[in-house]
């Protein structure tokens, strides 16, 4: 896979044999297939563009989408607070566009399986295009309403990002393994308190509901201080452990 990346900064995820046009020129697409990453080619109209080799955050901030998706400082979290790592299995619900689901299954590598629930059949088929398209091979999209069950067993988190996630959190309990994560994606607290109390009543342990706040720098020549705006309240995410 490969990037090209304009004078400005503006990316783009390129497929073989296809020719690029933008606002800067028409790069032909004999010319970007024998490209190498780091390479400086030129458009027609003489503009320079860089060859990139992409990572999953430039796919997804290029990737189709009909849907806001999980922003970084989120996903982030998650990833590290569970502790996921190479080999785990991973339940995701709603798939939606497929951005987590594709961090999971980048971080879980090829012995690991992400299996993805998402009831609309519309987001479904782009998050599979989305996965296709990344070129990678352990996420499984399912066209389902995971509160029909969850057919996987020996988990090792269920994430969910659902308006009830709290009413399937007996069927989250039995498919995880002992020491395995529930995470919940919540964008009003009082979905997180209610997850809060279920989760507590059902036995789950280490329970938290955490907001993650997101503040860049301005560095000027007279000095160094906070931006003005902020990445601010997204969701609170809630994490629990199978005792």
């Amino acid at each position: 896979m490969k990037m090209i990346l304009d004078e400005r900064g503006k990316k783009c995820i390129l497929k073989p044999g296809e020719e690029f046009q933008s606002d800067l020129g028409i790069i032909k697409a004999d010319v970007l297939d024998a490209a190498e990453i780091g390479d400086e080619v030129e458009s027609h109209s003489g503009h320079a563009f860089k060859i990139v080799k992409p990572n999953i955050n430039d796919f997804i901030d290029v990737m189709e989408r009909r849907c806001s998706i999980l922003i970084k400082k989120d996903i982030g979290q998650v990833l590290s607070h569970t502790g996921l790592g190479a080999g785990s299995r991973v339940v995701d619900a709603g798939t939606g566009a497929g951005a987590i689901a594709l961090n999971f299954g980048n971080v879980v590598g090829d012995e690991g399986d992400v299996f993805t629930y998402e009831i609309r059949e519309d987001f479904a088929e782009i998050a599979q295009r989305n996965i296709d398209n990344f070129g990678i091979t352990n996420i499984h999209v399912k066209n389902q309403n995971i509160k029909e069950g969850i057919d996987e067993d020996n988990i090792d988190l269920v994430f969910l990002d659902l308006p009830k996630p709290y009413e399937i959190f007996e069927e989250v309990l039995e498919a995880l393994n002992v020491g395995g994560y529930l995470a919940v994606y919540a964008p009003y607290v009082d979905q997180a308190k209610i997850s809060y109390r279920v989760a507590k009543k059902l036995g789950f342990y280490d329970i938290e509901i955490i907001e993650t706040l997101e503040r860049g720098l301005e560095i000027r020549q007279n000095g160094v201080r906070p931006k003005t705006r902020m990445v601010g309240h997204s969701g609170y995410l809630l994490f629990a452990r199978k005792l």
